[in-house]
């Protein structure tokens, strides 16, 4: 792919779209199929940098998974324990992906072994210390390899009990993922207790429901605390059907509701996602939504209005919602979204860079941005930072009457590599 692709002005975004499967989902999926008892047929996975990574360090840890990409699915072979013991210290590479980096450190450091941890450039500035310290707390032998608080880290097997783990919910809901997701199969009990306001509780509620599928439990309280009984055993469901990434959506539902009419397949009210409910966001906005079981169907109404809101539960759908904001009349303050600046990148900053390009007016806080937008926007040439949804928010500037130019484009590949071609499926010049 080119070093930049250039999106001329959209008239019109009208269509129907059906969404590759969720990250969020289809990382998880994996893991705890491969660790289950059974074998677990996945259809509608998502295939993307993130989810290979995921792939590739299952299969180095012993786990048979058969991937068929051109159809979406994969069959895994349950080892029903965790990775075996092996003498050879193993090296696992996980890119930039959060979704596979945080729940397998707290996986293998139960596991018996030695494993070295890295990822790319880009995960080596984003912190992962809560977590280890918090595995610390109930006797992981973890030790940091450059940088404190960050990978690449050393993990030595060690023996862990279970027991009482605080944990700062304030950065990342992925720190409590992996902890969820690992416990159970701690011999005996463990309670986590939050600090702080947890951010991404959606997420959360994403991650006790697949493991409610694989047949584990827990509970908490008003998400304070939670209790995990432990000595228990994922077992297969059989059969898992990947929603569609609810994330992704988020850019086409946008199109439609700056100036068109689009309707997404794969995700509706029953979804697991809590990004679904950035269809609510636009219709704040002013935009007509339907929601059905399966399907959610975004129309323009030819009047978006700015609003302030807290968009804590849905960060990563908030970025779109602050390019949208570019459409609105009026201000757009989004607030409680600190955990932007520990994202792919840091978000914010690179949010307030780019939204100034299009002529913008732009205001950071510590964990808000406000926007009004100019009367024209202008072209411009956006940086996207190593991170997919820098390069998918920004492509809906072309809604405008001007031309955006997006830098490394194939930094989608993260999450969604056909999505420039998808985009331009319901685009009309």
């Amino acid at each position: 792919m080119s070093e930049t692709l250039t999106l001329t002005p959209i008239k019109h975004a009208t269509g129907q779209i059906v969404l590759p499967g969720s990250k969020s989902l289809t990382n998880r999926i994996l893991l705890l199929a491969a660790i289950a008892e059974g074998n677990t047929d996945i259809s509608n996975l998502l295939i993307s940098e993130d989810t290979q990574h995921m792939v590739q360090a299952l299969r180095q840890l012993g786990v048979s998974i058969n991937l068929d990409e051109r159809a979406a699915h994969a069959r895994v072979q349950g080892l029903g324990h965790l990775f075996p013991p092996s003498t050879e210290v193993r090296s696992l590479s996980l890119g930039n992906a959060g979704t596979a980096i945080r729940p397998l450190t707290a996986m293998l450091s139960m596991a018996q072994g030695t494993f070295l941890v890295d990822g790319d450039a880009y995960m080596r500035e984003r912190p992962i210390a809560h977590l280890i310290e918090a595995l610390q707390q109930i006797g992981a032998d973890i030790h940091y390899l450059d940088q404190p608080g960050y990978p690449p880290f050393k993990i030595n097997n060690a023996d862990i009990l279970g027991g009482k783990v605080q944990l700062d919910g304030r950065l990342s809901s992925q720190y409590l993922t992996a902890l969820l997701m690992s416990l159970p199969l701690a011999p005996q009990d463990s309670q986590i207790d939050i600090i702080g306001d947890l951010v991404s509780k959606p997420y959360i509620d994403i991650t006790r429901a697949v493991m409610q599928r694989f047949g584990v439990e827990t509970h908490h309280d008003q998400y304070r605390s939670f209790h995990i009984p432990g000595d228990q055993t994922y077992k297969s469901p059989g059969k898992m059907l990947v929603e569609g990434d609810a994330s992704t959506a988020s850019y086409f539902l946008a199109a439609g509701a700056i100036r068109g009419e689009v309707t997404v397949h794969g995700i509706g009210q029953n979804s697991l996602q809590g990004d679904v409910d950035f269809v609510n966001v636009l219709a704040q906005m002013g935009a007509r939504i339907e929601i059905l079981d399966s399907s959610v169907h975004v129309a323009s109404t030819g009047h978006l209005k700015g609003i302030d809101i807290d968009l804590n539960h849905i960060p990563d759908a908030a970025m779109t919602v602050a390019v949208v904001a570019l459409f609105a009349k009026g201000r757009t303050t989004i607030r409680n979204i600190y955990n932007w600046r520990i994202k792919e990148t840091d978000r914010m900053s690179a949010m307030a860079a780019e939204l100034q390009k299009v002529g913008a007016d732009v205001t950071v806080g510590e964990d808000s941005i406000s926007i009004l937008p100019p009367d024209k926007l202008q072209p411009a040439e956006i940086e996207t930072y190593g991170d997919h949804r820098m390069a998918m928010c920004f492509s809906l500037i072309a809604m405008s009457n001007s031309s955006v130019t997006i830098k490394a484009p194939e930094v989608t590949a993260k999450t969604f590599p056909d999505y420039f071609t998808v985009f331009d499926s319901i685009c009309h010049r």
